[in-house]
This record gives C-alpha cells, structure tokens and sequence, in this order.
C-alpha cells in the first residue's frame, strides 16, 4: 500500500525524476536482500536513500532498515548511540539503533520500528475542521519528548535537528498506549565538541537565532530547546510561527524582533510561558529541558488533574503488571501524565496507518 502511495506521488514529478525512483528502490531492495534482510515496504524517503521496513533474517525480527552510502554515513550518529546506551539503555522515549553494518559502498542502519509514522500525522492532517489534541494528550506528547531530550542532555548531547519529522510514534500491539520517540541522531554531537564550522546545521524553521547570527554563535544544547518550541507550536497550531522559507529572510526577521509573537490559537497561560521562555532569544536565559519539565505547565494541581480516565486505567495497568511480573513494564508507564492512549492519535491520523 505504501509503495503503491509513493509511485503515485512520483507520478506526478518529472519521469526523469520518476525512473531515478524505482533504479534507487529497486537496488535498494538488492542490498537488503544480499545482506540477509527481506524488504516488506518502503516506509520513508531521506537525502541519501530509502527506508524500508524489513525482515531480518539472521535476528528473526521486524526492524527499519537505512542504507546510507558509506561516505554519507555520519559516524557521530553512531557514537551518539553508544554514549545513550551508556545513560540510559531503556527509554521508550528514544528510538532504539540495534545496529549497523558496513558493506563496502554502503551502510546498512538498523533502528526499531516505528508503527505510527511521526509526529506529522497530526500536523499534517486533512480532516476538516481540524480535530484538535485534548490538552492532555498534547501535554503528555510534549512531556515525552521533553523527557527524552531530557536523557539525550544528560549524556552530554546536543541533537541539532529537533523537528516534527524526527519524533516517531510508536504504539506496541496490544498495549493501547503511544510513545513519542526521538530519532535520527546524524547531526547529534558531544556539546564539547562542536566543530564551529558545523555550526549551520539543522532544519531552517526549527533552527535557533545563534544558529543563524552572523558570526555564529556557540552551540549549546539550548538549540534542541528552541526547536522543540517550535515544533510543539506546529504540533498544536499545524502551522509554524514565522511564515519564511529562505535562510536570509529568517536571518533578517531575527534582527528585527527580539522575541516570536505566539499564535493566537494558544490560550493557556501557562504554556503559552513556558513556550516563550523556550523561545527565547538569548540561550543564557532560554531555560533547559530540566527545568521546563518543572514548569508548572507540567507540575501545576491544573495539569496534574488534566488526566483522562483512559490514562489513568493505562498508568494502573502498568503498575499492577509490575507488581504482579506479568510484563516488565518501566516506571514511565506508571505515571498517567506520560500516557498517550493510541485511539487518541488514531482520531488525528492523516491516513490508514499500516502496523
């Protein structure tokens, strides 16, 4: 179904730009199958190539498989990985690298799949009027993503491109529940060690002011900070702040304002502050992850009582599976404010999801 959704969308590109398509899917599938892995359905097309969701043989499991031409392959993704594995082995709230193999040309990633696409199933949905997030939902997605980022900090890393396409939704047959999970670590680095000539890097609407300046500013782990910002006003408003496609223009709008004016269409108070403390202007004072998770967006009796009986059962759930060692569950699903119910994400889908 996927596939036959990309041919149609090339269909209506230049055919020169069509045939290079199918050459790079069908040799694509080559690779996979020459290395052991049986190709099920392309799920994505990136800069350097397609992913597939694949069979692999020799681990007799579902993974999403990445092939990336050996001189595009980021090797600091893959530090990034081991220095989180190192942290943090089991946060549902990062998508798991299993592993990668080099073969020759090539690099064949191997990640966990993410059944529910993106964040962007909501942003980009076609329903008409909008349905929009319960507050509670919104708020969980936003705290599980927070609480990740919160994990990557903590190991020292800055990702760089925190957006809407890099937040993956997961839901695991049968468990009724939605992670949010971090992913694509290829711009990721040790905030000690960033190469000031990389500095430019990133999705131009999510990046930082420092990002853009002229000269460029340190990097700092405030960057992810600010482009979560960003991203969860697209997320709740399905539009981005600034109306700008051109890096001069967003160059030139940052010399004129000092601050982002807020869509109208958010009304807590309270978010509404924490978003402008994220979009702050100055990195010294735009707060962290840690603290934002200590706003009392978050923490406030309000938010604390914001929960869904749907949540509540699911955090119960949880907790008595623990008790009981039916299923090793972490602690993160015991707590209802970071349950996401799927059914919730299922209402704002942009289409058929496939599992």
């Amino acid at each position: 179904m996927e596939e036959q959704q990309f041919l149609i969308h090339l269909k209506q590109t230049e055919k020169s730009d069509h045939q290079e398509f199918i050459a790079l899917l069908e040799f694509s599938k080559n690779i996979l199958r020459q290395y052991g892995f049986v190709p099920i359905r392309p799920l994505g097309r990136g800069s350097y190539g397609i992913v597939f969701l694949s069979y692999n043989i020799r681990e007799n499991q579902i993974v999403a498989t990445k092939i990336i031409p050996s001189k595009k392959f980021e090797l600091g993704e893959w530090k990034s990985v081991d220095i989180l594995w190192k942290v943090e082995k089991s946060c549902p709230f990062i998508l798991d690298y299993i592993r990668h193999y080099n073969q020759g040309n090539y690099v064949i990633v191997l990640t966990e799949y993410a059944n529910m696409k993106t964040l962007n199933v909501i942003v980009k949905q076609q329903k008409k009027p909008l349905v929009p997030l319960p507050s509670y939902i919104f708020r969980a997605l936003f705290k599980q993503t927070l609480v990740g980022m919160q994990i990557f900090h903590a190991a020292g890393l800055v990702h760089r491109d925190i957006k809407c396409d890099n937040i993956l939704l997961h839901c695991p047959p049968g468990s009724g529940r939605v992670y949010a999970k971090i992913s694509d670590f290829g711009f990721s680095n040790l905030k000690t060690k960033l190469d000031p000539l990389k500095y430019f890097r990133g999705t131009l609407p999510y990046m930082a002011p420092e990002i853009l300046r002229k000269p460029s500013e340190k990097i700092t782990q405030k960057v992810d900070v600010f482009a979560l910002g960003i991203t969860m006003i697209r997320l709740l408003t399905h539009k981005y702040p600034l109306n700008l496609t051109k890096t001069d223009e967003f160059r030139k709008k940052y010399q004129e304002i000092n601050m982002i004016e807020l869509p109208s269409e958010i009304k807590d108070n309270l978010l509404n502050d924490l978003l402008t403390k994220m979009l702050d202007f100055d990195a010294d004072q735009r707060i962290s992850v840690s603290d934002a998770l200590k706003h009392p967006y978050f923490t406030s009796p309000e938010a604390l009582a914001d929960i869904s009986q749907e949540q509540q059962k699911l955090a119960d759930e949880a907790k008595t599976q623990r008790i009981l060692g039916i299923q090793s569950k972490s602690l993160f699903d015991e707590d209802p404010t970071l349950v996401v119910p799927e059914h919730e994400i299922l209402k704002n889908k942009t289409e058929k999801l496939q599992t």
